[in-house]
């Protein structure tokens, strides 16, 4: 295992600036990602630390050991790409063997690993099989064993669930995450899912346009994003234009043009993100947070609305309503029956509470 520190890491392809001063530690045995829309720098991280691409400026170290132009072959890391990169002609046994192959490490060493590794990923069954007659989700598993089975001291994951159907997703990241812990090695995973990085990441980073938005836990990202980016990327949220009032005893005034309406947050750091005198300053509410309610409710920031949408998901249920001020929000509920939803045309009393909105600066660019 080991801790992989990048420092003021810089990549330019020609005049595009495709990842810039990044800086990230990542820790022994983490399960790391990198999250981000497509074109935003993540895989061009990624391979930097595999030593497909050499940094333009910066420096990499996999425990201290400086690492930064190392090429890939002479770095023990394990990579599972996209497409897998599995040789057809090949059986799953000579595709998992193949890395062992090269390091040429003797046929009985490299049987017994082989078979091991196979039955950690359950395919042990299919070892004489062609690669080409397997599934989609056999083969991801057989691109893990391939990786798994040098035994590197960092596993890379360039988006490797991307081309599995849904079901199948869900059956691979608790795979991933199993042979991960199993292993107790260190991981670095690319993804543009939320839900993938949500679910299996000991810590994140958000990345936009090749710069590091924020580094933290799931827990950390979600009910505390640094910006308006993170926060709209990290799940669903409400985002409306606000200005700082006053400060008055535990709480902070903000004003709203758009709800024409005051808004009370409480002033502790979960509620108020960091920004500057002259950052344009945003209230997030998460949809989940909003309250609703045909009868009246008390309290701070209440505003009187009328239901425009409702959708059904299956688990849960999505209301749209338009306030008076022509704004809408969206709240999120359990599904609890039929007799609980809301109908078009309903009118509403709508609350967000002030222990719930979290302000943010616009991301700057």
């Amino acid at each position: 295992m080991s801790t992989v520190n990048l420092s003021a890491i810089t990549k330019q392809f020609g005049d595009v600036t495709a990842v810039e001063e990044l800086d990230i530690l990542i820790k022994e045995g983490e399960f790391f990602t990198f999250l981000g829309p497509s074109g935003c720098g993540k895989t061009t991280t990624l391979r930097m630390i595999a030593g497909f691409y050499y940094p333009t400026k910066g420096k990499v170290t996999f425990n201290d050991k400086d690492m930064t132009t190392v090429p890939p072959e002479k770095r023990n890391t394990g990579m599972v790409f996209q497409n897998y990169a599995l040789f057809p002609h090949m059986t799953v046994f000579e595709n998992v063997a193949f890395g062992l192959k090269v390091r040429k490490i003797t046929k009985s060493q490299t049987k017994k690993r082989v078979e091991d590794i196979l039955k950690k990923v359950r395919l042990d069954q299919y070892m004489d099989r062609q690669v080409s007659q397997l599934s989609g989700g056999q083969q991801q598993r057989v691109a893990l064993a391939r990786a798994l089975v040098i035994e590197p001291d960092i596993l890379l994951l360039d988006e490797p669930l991307s081309n599995l159907d849904a079901r199948l997703r869900d059956e691979m990241r608790n795979e991933i995450l199993r042979l991960q812990r199993d292993y107790g090695i260190t991981t670095i995973y690319v993804t543009h899912d939320q839900a993938e990085a949500l679910t299996m990441s000991d810590r994140i980073a958000v990345f936009n346009m090749g710069k590091c938005q924020q580094v933290g836990t799931p827990t950390e990202i979600y009910n505390q994003p640094v910006n308006d980016f993170v926060a709209e990327f990290i799940g669903e949220t409400n985002l409306i234009p606000i200005a700082f009032k006053k400060e008055k005893n535990n709480e902070k005034i903000y004003h709203c043009e758009q709800l024409d309406a005051d808004i009370q947050v409480q002033a502790t750091e979960v509620n108020i993100a960091e920004y500057n005198r002259n950052d344009q300053l945003l209230m997030s509410i998460r949809p989940e947070s909003v309250q609703i309610d045909k009868a009246s409710l008390t309290g701070e920031n209440v505003f009187k609305g009328e239901v425009i949408l409702v959708q059904f998901t299956g688990a849960s249920v999505h209301t749209y309503i338009k306030l008076s001020s022509d704004a809408i929000i969206r709240a999120t509920d359990l599904n609890e029956g039929p007799s609980t939803y809301l109908t078009n045309g309903s009118k509403v009393n709508v609350k967000l509470p002030a222990d719930q909105i979290r302000v943010i600066p616009k991301a700057r660019m």
